[in-house]
């Protein structure tokens, strides 16, 4: 088994590799020329390679470890199918995206992506229900199965007025953000909350705390949306709705901290060390997150905010990198399925280095933007902050040193 979660993490791990290398020759291209890339193009790639090939891959892969855990010993085996079908599909966004945007190819494989995560969600609920035993986890994988599928129809939606060239501005852009929230908000953040749940759940037992924190999260997660939509004309009732989310998510999550402090040894003993750090990073980083949503209920904040794309694009990838990927890593860590060496941890530092100097300059670019300032050298410095993510994944990644061959007597 352990070969099995193995290789599917290295090729989740190489696919990261991959995003980073789009995200270089993205900052690239905005620097010096590239006439054989259209960036647009390239862009879509890029995202949709991030969602699918290393987000949804290797949550997919450590959901699976999850049954393989508790008791469904050939799990990888029957999961085998869909893993690779993730996989291809994933490649052939890679392919065709950069080649021709949303065309023929790129649309022919985006649907086949979802309905490869329509499979994986009706196996994946019908084994969680066959295990003997029920968890606090298991609400949240399912949760997030849920906001999985929901999320297709942002893309179905988005994916029809591109093919039917209906240019409503409003329309794509509400499907667009639709799509994105209920991944980043749903299927990523209740599946990485259920890996955690079924870390500390024997530490927490059956506190009655961890219901509610669920449901704050499930039932606030769909008028949630509604932050991403703060620029329409919504009715005021809806927005109070939406701001009451925004408070309940961020209340939910104070609760768990508070939970998790009062039982601090206990969850600190179930945790190897060198995942420990990683995983309390991405829970600062996901509390900022959650005070950004309550304050981006200001209308006045939130018009500014929506309007500068650095702000947008700085958001994004604080939830994508800070929240999920660094949880990731950390959770992939407590495994112990991967020998971890110092290579992996110094990638795994000079990868958050990258992170927060991106954050930091995509944050002074969106407030300077504000004031119609122009900060020198940015664009260089966010190449340069690009490179050094790739960095650290590339040194993640790179090979398991072999021992020397002894010599011959």
């Amino acid at each position: 088994m352990e070969l099995s979660v193995q290789r599917w993490l290295k090729i989740s791990l190489f696919n990261l590799l991959i995003v980073a290398a789009l995200g270089v020759i993205l900052r690239y291209k905005i620097l010096f020329s590239l006439p054989f890339i259209n960036q647009g193009y390239l862009l879509h790639g890029h995202s949709h390679f991030a969602f699918a090939g290393w987000i949804t891959q290797v949550l997919m892969v450590l959901m699976v470890q999850y049954l393989y855990k508790n008791g469904q010993a050939d799990s990888f085996k029957r999961y085998n199918g869909l893993l690779i079908g993730n996989l291809l599909t994933a490649y052939g966004m890679l392919l065709f995206f950069p080649l021709q945007g949303y065309a023929l190819g790129s649309i022919l494989f985006s649907t086949l992506s979802i309905f490869v995560s329509y499979f994986f969600t009706v196996f994946f609920w019908k084994d969680l229900k066959a295990l003997p035993f029920k968890s606090n986890a298991h609400q949240w994988f399912k949760a997030s199965l849920v906001f999985s599928v929901l999320s297709s129809l942002g893309a179905f939606g988005l994916a029809f007025m591109m093919a039917n060239k209906i240019a409503h501005e409003t329309w794509y852009l509400g499907a667009v953000y639709f799509f994105l929230h209920f991944q980043y908000n749903g299927w990523f953040f209740f599946a990485i909350m259920g890996l955690l749940m079924s870390v500390i759940h024997k530490t927490l037992g059956a506190d009655k705390k961890l219901k509610i924190i669920f449901w704050l999260f499930c039932l606030s997660c769909v008028p949630a949306f509604f932050l991403s939509a703060l620029w329409m004309q919504i009715p005021i009732v809806i927005y109070w709705v939406v701001v009451a989310s925004a408070i309940a998510q961020l209340a939910g999550w104070l609760i768990l901290v508070k939970l998790l402090i009062e039982n601090k040894t206990a969850v600190i003993d179930c945790l190897p060390k060198k995942a420990r750090f990683l995983l309390l990073l991405s829970a600062i980083t996901l509390t900022i997150k959650l005070l950004l949503q309550v304050g981006s209920t200001h209308p006045a904040l939130s018009q500014l905010s929506f309007g500068f794309r650095p702000i947008v694009i700085g958001y994004l990838h604080l939830v994508l990198l800070g929240v999920i990927t660094i949880f990731i890593l950390g959770y992939i860590i407590s495994l112990g399925v991967l020998t971890i060496k110092k290579y992996f941890m110094h990638g795994i530092w000079i990868f958050i280095t990258g992170i927060f100097i991106n954050e930091m300059l995509l944050m002074l670019q969106g407030v300077t933007g504000l004031f119609y300032i122009i900060v020198p050298n940015i664009n260089e410095m966010l190449f340069a902050a690009a490179l050094i993510l790739f960095t650290g994944i590339a040194i993640l990644n790179s090979p398991k040193p072999h021992p020397p061959s002894p010599s011959p007597e």
